[in-house]
């Protein structure tokens, strides 16, 4: 019988995907350019919503027990499977570049004797050995690295509050907002966007470790509410290191905060943890494009690349990167939940859904509603004030479709 992973095995890994230098940057762009007392509400908003989601996507892994990109097969087919598999490995290539980068940033900024290429190519080769690894052999060392993680983010959280402990109403980051010129305040829906925009973007992700799990419904919990928690606590380190007097750096701050060797050891762990899960990703991805390929030397590929693509200054375009992976993988969470949930495709194997449970006709339909949502959040990202923000709008406009399809059939 298959060995399944528990409860506290799935807590870590998602605790540990969300314990990194990405989710203190998006908390930074926040506290730079928002009002202290309003960024609250859609912060929280933004990752409860985002967790929700993660749940009930990851959910449908646990239960079909395939990967996260073969569970679309239900909904969009054979071909659409391998379309959205396509442009997650893409996506994921340039997620471990981008997490790469902004590593080795904060690494460089703590005054290492390395350039910023080696400290790149140094962290794509720490997390290739792990991927070949494998994370069930690497399983204690994880509880350990993470562990460990957990306590030197601690004491960071504290000297950090520490360090801001003035008036907690003044609108942070405002100095540096001077220094720099004008800094348009963000609105909420602007906050709830780069709030979200984290948990949506391990969407296409989360059932290549659900599927796996003894119990579906408690360790899919678990692992949404770890990830959640831990995300929301890195976006509050961000803020409070925008209200310090760091010029928004994670190295100025981990130097103020009295961190040296320390701040090291998070800085690289907190990276390669959350990047062995995105390579390692990336290999189940590609295996859903071809059965044949190996999901191992997959994830390693893509480790290596991704310091070409690191070293190339991928980290300046981030938030539009962000952005980019909402428009793209909401719309379609939105359209696979339906079907999952509402439709008939729930209750067979995902994989045999391809040739049986649904036709050509349901596949193009639901296709179409993901590039209506796809579209909707493209054109409402680029207006200057929308309603709800770009994200809900385009999962409510891509359900509503995916619905629609639903109840004509029935």
């Amino acid at each position: 019988m298959e060995k399944r992973t528990g409860l506290f095995s799935n807590g870590i890994i998602w605790f540990g995907v969300a314990i990194s230098v990405s989710e203190i940057e998006a908390g930074i762009e926040i506290g730079a350019a928002a009002a202290r007392d309003s960024l609250w509400l859609p912060l929280i908003l933004g990752h409860v919503l985002g967790g929700i989601l993660l749940f009930f996507v990851g959910l449908i892994g646990a239960r079909v027990r395939v990967n996260a990109m073969e569970t679309t097969a239900s909904a969009f087919g054979k071909y659409g499977s391998k379309f959205f598999a396509a442009l997650n490995v893409f996506q994921l290539l340039a997620w471990v570049a981008v997490l790469n980068a902004q590593g080795a940033s904060a690494l460089a900024g703590l005054n290492l004797p390395i350039s910023f290429p080696l400290t790149c190519a140094i962290l794509a080769v720490l997390i290739a050995i792990w991927v070949f690894v494998g994370l069930k052999r690497s399983a204690n060392v994880t509880t350990v690295v993470m562990a460990a993680l957990a306590v030197l983010l601690a004491i960071l959280s504290v000297k950090l509050f520490g360090l801001n402990g003035a008036d907690s109403t003044t609108v942070a980051g405002a100095a540096a907002g001077a220094a720099a010129g004008s800094v348009a305040l963000l609105g909420f829906w602007n906050i709830f966007e780069i709030s979200i925009a984290m948990p949506i973007s391990w969407l296409p992700v989360i059932s290549d470790y659900t599927k796996d799990v003894e119990n579906p419904v408690k360790a899919t919990a678990v692992s949404a509410a770890a990830y959640t928690f831990a995300s929301l606590w890195m976006y509050i380190l961000g803020i409070e290191i925008a209200g310090i007097g760091a010029n928004n750096n994670i190295a100025q701050a981990i130097l103020l905060a009295g961190l040296g060797i320390p701040g090291i050891i998070i800085v690289v762990l907190s990276t390669v943890t959350t990047n062995f899960l995105a390579a390692n990703s990336a290999g189940e991805s590609s295996k859903a494009i071809y059965g044949k390929i190996n999901p191992k030397i997959a994830g390693v590929i893509v480790s290596l690349l991704s310091a070409a693509l690191a070293i190339s200054g991928i980290m300046e375009h981030y938030i539009s990167f962000l952005y980019l992976i909402a428009s793209v993988f909401a719309p379609m969470a939105a359209v696979l939940l339906v079907s999952f949930y509402f439709g008939k495709v729930g209750t067979v194997d995902a994989r045999e859904n391809s040739a049986r449970a649904a036709s050509l006709g349901f596949w193009l339909w639901n296709l179409f509603s993901w590039l209506a949502g796809f579209i909707v959040y493209q054109v409402a990202e680029h207006l200057d004030s929308v309603p709800l923000g770009p994200t809900l709008l385009a999962v409510i406009v891509s359900a509503a479709l995916a619905y629609a399809r639903v109840l004509v059939k029935r």
